[in-house]
């Protein structure tokens, strides 16, 4: 295949694009990262396949084409990042960002020094660039495994935040790489004026935007079509101008540009949004197929024992001490901190900048540098995407860490102090609420709180009513929780709905209409009667979900069919009582020689741990 000829480039160009469709619809059919796909992709048609991408294959022209394709990820990876985004995600996102990412650069740069006992210089390019985790690698991974919006939040505010981060790193690190006699004051310097280039050139670019998407007529018959050309082509002039002006600054500048006018408001956002993800997807087919071309099993066996190590210490060491120090003191379960250290993989910006440099340091004649970056960088994505992505949903299974997701609209009193008891029971919980101060509390005491009104059909979807297997309307207003009840039944059919009704003489009326309800005056007539009558059992009633607990199940287990009340007994652990067996819609306190059915429900009552043991008993996890 001659190199640089234009007519052998086309077909190259139609195959990476056919293959990057095919690895997408792939990875949507199996829930697995795309990016798996696209590498096991450019595998196969590489040198290392039927060798139709060699590095000679596009000539001179794979540095700007990756140059390109970085540019449009980074800018839609920092669109992303918004200012909503970040005040809804936990306060150990920032650490994570920090803290966590300076763990992973120093530790990922020290065991590359003497494992593959490279030069400090390159060992930091390579740390640099494992810095990312990135959302395109994540998002599908959350996709099949439904954890607490919190956890969620933070791994994808973690992705976008260091998917930017880690690009303007190895950058500054790369120049140490290449300069010959680099010192502090140069090295600070050329950063400061490389980073300022850039953030400058993406303000300008962001602001000419912005002005000419909100007050320029766009002609009304193709608006939208032309909002969104306009953004790609805006990404693109930021990148190229300031690359011109100063080396390397075209990624300051798109993240600048990226994140102003993700911030902005702008008319035709989700038709932007939209078309830039499909953009991304194709540039991310180039970027993964393309690497073949650099990709050899050779570089990758050449780092020997030394690349398992670092491979095993940035998934197994590094990424858990990053995690763990991260969330201390956070309202993460222990379980959910393994999850989230266990699920780190690698993908789009390393890969991506790792070809980027390799090209230039190929060019520079250090060969050996670039098969170092190239090897190291794509043992560790492979590693973190094939194992990671693979087991993420065996991984939080294991840890439970795969809640039920409970809507409880209105963040008042009773909706927080709702939310806060299941929560402490390890159930998922969002709170919708419209006012901006009631946001702002419930998110200061640590709950995931989605703003608008709960009796809006979009906003109780963007909630996440689709995959709720609860919603509790509990706000003041019984006309709004009657309304939520109903959408959550006819919308979205949700299994268990839950109103509150403020007047007593509402309760019939939303009972004749098939939803669950409870009266606030009763309901505190009830408590009042109890604390009069039962006071040992009241108390006792107010630290269920923390010290003691209650909670019905059905029989699933086929071992249980058929075991009396007393045989089941024997094999519970200390500290709970089976109160209760439901059967056929009646309910009755069971004696020793009752005889359990499939389907029975059955109540526990007991300690906490006591009771989440005899329910794994009789309930197992799928």
């Amino acid at each position: 295949m001659a190199a640089g000829s234009g007519a052998n480039l086309v077909p190259i160009v139609a195959a990476i694009i056919g293959l990057g469709v095919v690895a997408q619809v792939l990875a949507d059919r199996f829930q697995v990262p795309s990016v798996l796909f696209l590498i096991l992709a450019g595998i196969v048609v590489g040198p290392e396949g039927l060798q139709l991408i060699t590095p000679e294959a596009f000539g001179g022209a794979l540095s700007a084409i990756v140059g390109l394709s970085v540019a449009i990820i980074v800018f839609e990876g920092a669109f992303h990042l918004t200012v909503e985004k970040l005040r809804e995600a936990p306060s150990a996102t920032i650490r994570l960002v920090t803290v966590g990412a300076v763990i992973a650069f120093v530790g990922t740069a020290v065991v590359v020094r003497y494992a593959l006992d490279q030069p400090w210089d390159v060992s930091m390019l390579v740390g640099s660039l494992l810095v990312a985790t990135g959302p395109t690698v994540i998002t599908p991974i959350l996709e099949v495994v439904p954890v607490r919006d919190r956890v969620a939040i933070a791994l994808e505010t973690e992705g976008v935040v260091n998917d930017v981060t880690a690009a303007i790193l190895a950058v500054v690190t790369f120049e140490v790489v290449v300069l010959e006699d680099p010192t502090v004051n140069s090295v600070i310097t050329d950063f400061a004026s490389r980073l300022g280039i850039g953030i400058l050139i993406g303000v300008v670019v962001a602001a000419v935007l912005w002005y000419l998407l909100r007050y320029v007529d766009l002609s009304p018959a193709n608006a939208p079509q032309n909002a969104r050309l306009m953004t790609l082509a805006g990404a693109l002039v930021a990148f190229g101008t300031a690359n011109t002006l100063a080396a390397e600054a075209g990624i300051a500048a798109v993240a600048t540009a990226g994140i102003l006018l993700g911030n902005a408001d702008l008319p035709y956002k989700e038709d932007i949004e939209a078309f830039k993800g499909d953009i991304t997807l194709l540039v991310l087919s180039f970027v993964f197929i393309a690497l073949a071309a650099l990709l050899q099993f050779d570089d990758l066996l050449a780092l020997g024992v030394g690349g398992i190590i670092v491979t095993v210490a940035v998934a197994l060491l590094i990424r858990p001490v990053g995690v763990l120090i991260s969330t201390t003191g956070d309202r993460y379960t222990f379980g959910e901190r393994l999850f989230m250290s266990g699920v780190g993989p690698r993908g789009i910006i390393p890969a991506s900048v790792a070809t980027l440099f390799a090209v230039q340091l190929q060019n520079a004649n250090m060969t050996e540098a670039a098969n170092v970056l190239v090897g190291t960088v794509f043992l560790v994505i492979l590693a973190t995407v094939v194992f990671e992505g693979g087991f993420a949903r065996h991984i939080a299974e294991y840890l439970e860490v795969i809640p039920m997701r409970v809507l409880v609209i209105g963040g008042g009193k009773v909706g927080r102090a709702l939310a806060e008891r299941l929560e402490d029971r390890g159930e998922n919980v969002v709170i919708v609420e419209k006012e901006t101060d009631m946001v702002e509390l419930a998110r200061n005491e640590g709950f995931t709180v989605h703003k608008g009104d709960g009796s809006d059909t979009e906003v109780l979807r963007k909630a996440g009513a689709g995959n709720a297997k609860i919603v509790v309307a509990a706000t003041g207003d019984d006309d709004v929780n009657l309304l939520v009840s109903q959408l959550a039944d006819s919308k979205f059919d949700v299994e268990t709905i839950i109103a509150r009704a403020n007047n007593p003489d509402n309760v019939d009326a939303f009972e004749d209409l098939g939803v669950r309800t409870i009266s606030s005056s009763m309901a505190t007539a009830w408590a009042i009667d109890n604390v009069i009558e039962r006071p040992a059992l009241s108390n006792w009633m107010t630290e269920l979900g923390r010290s003691g607990d209650v909670q019905e199940i059905e029989v699933t287990a086929d071992d249980l069919v058929g075991k009396t009340i007393a045989e089941l007994d024997d094999e519970l652990p200390n500290g709970v009582l089976i109160a209760l067996v439901g059967r056929d819609g009646e309910t009755e306190v069971p004696e020793e020689n009752f005889t359990l059915q499939h389907g029975d429900h059955v109540t526990f009552l007991g300690r906490k741990e006591s009771v989440h043991q005899a329910i794994n008993r009789c309930h197992p996890r799928a």
